[in-house]
């Protein structure tokens, strides 16, 4: 797959967010590390991240936690990823590689189309995808037999 153990982990914490919320009790950082088997001092970073762009708020104190920013209806993979993975992006036309007069050979034009296609593909599919829609998916497999 094209995405980094951090996107994952994001991706995951930001699902059991979605699950959670309405809840008035903010999910605490040990029962998200605990119940996804994601390194507490590396989902800390995450969760700064994802803090920092107003996808996740959190509540200080012993009772404190972290929740959604906004409805999960309202959040897509691509908001998650955007934030996590900015690195991921794909490589610029004018960064690609040319031959000695400066031309893209028919080849790598060939080749670039298919990542071209690839990636718009991918990021179609990310900006339609909403933490609800996943939520629900995933919970409708619990009760599959």
């Amino acid at each position: 797959m094209f995405l980094s153990a951090k996107a994952e982990y994001a991706s995951l914490a930001m699902l059991e967010l979605a699950v959670q919320y309405g809840d008035p009790r903010p999910v605490r950082l040990a029962d998200l590390a605990d119940k996804h088997g994601i390194p507490q001092r590396f989902l800390v970073q995450i969760l700064l991240q994802l803090k920092g762009a107003g996808l996740v708020s959190s509540v200080r104190g012993a009772a404190g936690g972290y929740q959604l920013a906004r409805p999960p209806e309202e959040i897509t993979l691509a908001d998650v990823l955007g934030v996590i993975d900015r690195a991921d992006a794909p490589v610029a036309k004018n960064n690609r590689p040319t031959n000695r007069d400066g031309e893209v050979s028919a080849l790598a034009a060939s080749l670039h189309a298919v990542w071209d296609s690839i990636q718009e593909s991918r990021a179609k599919i990310l900006r339609k995808t909403t933490l609800a829609l996943l939520v629900e998916t995933g919970q409708g497999l619990q009760y599959v037999i």
